[in-house]
């Protein structure tokens, strides 16, 4: 069997330890509003990709208070995205996370997290990585309705497919179920939802999830493409969906 190393970085938000395998490339990635952090993988850049799109990250803290640095404390999507076999495998982060762009406020990780800049820059990452590939968009928590808004708003990306894990796909029901103040300055993909529903999707939830519960993708999700992870938190207890995920 092929040794695998692996270096050890050391993330200052919380001081997370994730061991990154060798051939994905750290990558800072500019577009015309935020600078968009990467790792990348791509070994045979004729095949599809695979792009993992984080979530909100540290958006508030203990006290419900807007925080000042959204960079992830968890590490649920990078552990599945560095353990993904696939030739081009992509772990994107949102914008202001890992890097401070100058257009970086609090807004862009709390009411605007889904705005139409933000989702520019997702985009503009994509296509500057993989213009006109076939691509399966990965997104956990506010990263589903990140990878949903790019699929529905971005015609030109040739999407083969969607899944999410904990996918807040809803969020005016999401703030409403949770009695927070609405996402005013953002996207919601529930007003695309007829063209949502076309393209080819897999809703990972989980059963103990007290975050996004699974009632709340019921209801823009047919049922039939929804699995619900026995045991499942929002960040914990996913690690048998792992291969299943990886395999796509």
């Amino acid at each position: 069997m092929k040794n695998i190393f692996y270096i050890v970085i050391l993330l200052l938000a919380g001081c997370t330890t994730i061991q990154v395998p060798n051939e994905f490339v750290y990558t800072e990635i500019p577009t015309s509003e935020f600078t968009i952090a990467s790792w990348q993988k791509i070994t045979d850049s004729s095949a599809p990709y695979k792009i993992y799109i984080e979530g909100d990250g540290y958006a508030f803290n203990a006290r419900g208070q807007i925080s000042s640095d959204p960079t992830p404390r968890g590490t649920l999507l990078r552990e599945i995205a560095f353990g993904d076999k696939n030739p081009n495998v992509i772990y994107l982060a949102r914008p202001c996370q890992y890097i401070k762009s100058e257009k970086c406020e609090k807004k862009y990780w709390s009411t605007a997290r889904f705005s139409p800049e933000v989702i520019d820059a997702e985009y503009q990452a994509i296509q500057s990585i993989t213009p006109d590939k076939q691509i399966t968009l990965i997104g956990f928590s506010g990263g589903a309705q990140v990878a949903g808004l790019l699929a529905v708003t971005k015609k030109d990306l040739k999407i083969k497919k969607i899944i999410t894990i904990a996918g807040n796909l809803n969020h005016k029901q999401w703030t409403t179920y949770h009695h927070l103040p609405p996402l005013t300055d953002s996207l919601n993909l529930q007003d695309y939802k007829e063209d949502f529903s076309k393209i080819p999707q897999i809703h990972y939830v989980g059963s103990e999830d007290k975050i996004i519960p699974p009632i709340l993708q019921k209801t823009i999700v047919s049922p039939s493409s929804l699995i619900v992870i026995k045991g499942a938190t929002h960040n914990r207890n996913w690690q048998k969906t792992y291969k299943d995920i990886q395999k796509y």
